[in-house]
């Protein structure tokens, strides 16, 4: 992995969201060089992979609670994934 990458996978969903808006509107202005706008691009696909990743886990530890006839909680079950 490199060192860009390597910074990324301590950043919170948040700060990692912040930082690929950030770059999406430098992209958009169009005032980046070409060689820094590469450069960017690459950056804002490994946030968008940790965006995803970070997602991923949150949903897999969401859980649903299943009720009985009455309405009364009876445990829990995995989040159904559409």
């Amino acid at each position: 992995m490199t060192d860009s990458a390597n910074d990324i996978t301590s950043y919170s969903f948040e700060k990692a969201v912040a930082e690929l808006e950030s770059i999406v509107a430098r992209l958009e202005r169009g005032d980046v060089a070409l060689d820094e706008s590469i450069a960017i691009y690459e950056r804002g696909e490994l946030l968008k992979k940790h965006c995803e990743t970070l997602l991923n886990a949150a949903e897999s530890r969401i859980e649903k609670i299943r009720l009985d006839r009455a309405g009364k909680p009876v445990g829990v079950e995995p989040l159904d994934r559409e």
